[in-house]
């Protein structure tokens, strides 16, 4: 099988249901915004988090390709095979965040992104998860997606914050505090 088609050529690709939109359709971009964040968190995975985070973060790569899926078929879609987000992703987020958060002396104060390499990826990541939340936002100005794509983006988004936290936290490096001077 040939990697390359030369179907998108010129400029339109192929959504999975069928049809062709241009490639910088919304929900083109929401959908490699969110497939650009899976690589991310790929590069945090290779910065060799702890086994735990490195766990939890192959969970959340494989629920980015649902996600990218979910946002790449339209509604009305006759794309059964489409693993559409739930409320029980969205949940399991939820419960690692608490799980997390009681590793955590409460937030008193702004951090600056950094610390550990893995840490400071993750804070990469959680940008990108946001751009990927706004582009989604966008989209539903245009068409519907599905009723659980906002809250997993919102909710890995502050997963992702939570997490970095964490994993400096378990690599022993402190928070650097936001100071206004």
């Amino acid at each position: 099988m040939k990697i390359y088609t030369k179907t998108g050529d010129k400029g339109t690709t192929a959504l999975f249901s069928g049809g062709r939109v241009s490639k910088t359709h919304l929900r083109v971009e929401a959908y490699g915004t969110v497939d650009e964040l899976n690589s991310v968190l790929g590069v945090a995975r290779a910065h060799q988090p702890a086994a735990q985070m490195d766990e939890w973060l192959a969970r959340i790569q494989h629920q980015l390709f649902n996600l990218g899926a979910d946002l790449a078929t339209p509604l009305d879609a006759k794309a059964d095979w489409v693993v559409r987000m739930d409320a029980e992703t969205v949940a399991w987020l939820e419960q690692t965040i608490d799980q997390m958060s009681a590793d955590l002396a409460p937030l008193r104060h702004f951090i600056l992104p950094g610390g550990a390499l893995a840490a400071a990826q993750l804070h990469v990541a959680r940008t990108v998860c946001r751009r990927a939340e706004r582009l989604a936002v966008a989209l539903t100005s245009h068409e519907p997606i599905g009723e659980h794509v906002l809250p997993y983006l919102n909710r890995l988004s502050d997963w992702l914050f939570v997490a970095a936290r964490w994993e400096n936290a378990q690599a022993g490096i402190d928070e650097d505090k936001w100071s206004a001077r």
